[in-house]
């Protein structure tokens, strides 16, 4: 075998390990797995997680009496009023033609958001 072959197995040889080498490392770190979301939105309900959710960002404005923009949001029967006519999406998600809520204070966390979008997606149920 000439010099020249054999330096061209060794370079083909130490090309293929490392190519299987890397391909190895890179399978191992896509097949990780990503741990879960700590937000579960499955099955929320009025009384245990939207209303709290509401009380802590809303109520100043639109609970306990007061009624801003003809909202109130301190009873099941003026929250489902802006959940089915759309509003409370709107604003909560600061949806364009929507005003921005909470005003003047940041948007609720994606999780906030994605609870009340479930509860609303399964009917908006006073539960």
């Amino acid at each position: 075998m000439s010099r020249k072959t054999g330096t061209l197995l060794c370079l083909i040889a130490g090309s293929m390990m490392l190519i299987i080498g890397c391909s190895k490392s890179s399978e191992d770190r896509l097949t990780t797995p990503i741990p879960p979301s700590d937000c579960d939105t499955v099955n929320m309900t009025y009384s245990s997680d939207v209303q709290p959710i509401l009380e802590a960002n809303c109520y100043s404005c639109h609970g306990n009496g007061n009624v801003n923009g003809g909202v109130t949001l301190d009873s099941y029967t003026g929250v489902k009023l802006v959940a089915d006519n759309g509003l409370l999406i709107g604003v909560i998600t600061h949806a364009p033609g929507y005003p921005p809520m909470p005003d003047g204070g940041g948007k609720l966390s994606d999780c906030d958001i994605n609870k009340i979008k479930d509860w609303i997606n399964r009917g908006a149920s006073n539960n």
